[in-house]
């Protein structure tokens, strides 16, 4: 009698694991057939912005499965240097097809929906080494406990994965590693200013 119960649960949990999968793989990276729709593209854009999406697509996913397949734990900080490198290669190719107009908004969706790398920009470090008028030794700090804290935040992921909250834990603890170490480094004036520019570097979650 248990019998079509057992079979009964087993294709509802088979259905929720291929959906969740299903899922996962929709949500990983930027849809940029949304975009498409979102503004007016001439038949010769529109031909040129699938063949370049199409194409840069297959090079993400085939970094990403290069990625899995290394075996062990994946690499996660060099698949996302690879994927901020293969964005700006896009964008480039992108600026030849679009108007500028277009480009403005492309660039504001990728931005807005793009997986970013969880650590200080290279805007952002400009802009610390500039205002903080930080030394050769004390920017290669400031560096290092940057590449530290998104490798530590990455080393995680597996721990927190699909729990925006645990997550968050994770990237408070490792942030205020990351200012400990750098108030080491800097004059208490230089302090000051860093907490001040980074403040609204804040964890976001996946939604």
């Amino acid at each position: 009698m248990m019998r079509p119960f057992v079979k009964i649960w087993t294709l509802a949990l088979c259905t929720f694991i291929i959906t969740s999968c299903s899922n996962d793989n929709k949500r990983r990276g930027v849809d940029y057939t949304k975009f498409k729709s979102e503004i007016t593209l001439t038949p010769e854009q529109e031909k040129s912005y699938d063949e370049i999406t199409i194409r840069y697509q297959k090079q993400a996913e085939q970094n990403f499965e290069a990625a899995k397949a290394q075996g062990g734990q994946m690499d996660r900080v060099a698949l996302g240097v690879k994927s901020e490198e293969l964005r700006a290669r896009q964008a480039e190719e992108m600026a030849k097809v679009l108007d500028n107009d277009q480009m403005e908004k492309f660039n504001k969706f990728v931005d807005e929906n793009a997986r970013k790398r969880p650590r200080y920009n290279n805007e952002t470090l400009t802009k610390l080494k500039t205002e903080l008028q930080l030394s050769e030794d004390q920017f290669a700090m400031l560096n290092a406990a940057n590449d530290a804290f998104e490798k530590s935040f990455n080393d995680a992921h597996d721990v927190y994965h699909g729990n925006n909250e645990l997550a968050k834990e994770y990237w408070e603890k490792f942030d205020k590693q990351r200012k400990e170490a750098l108030q080491k480094v800097f004059t208490p004036d230089q302090n000051t200013r860093f907490l001040e520019i980074v403040k609204d570097q804040q964890f976001r979650g996946r939604k």
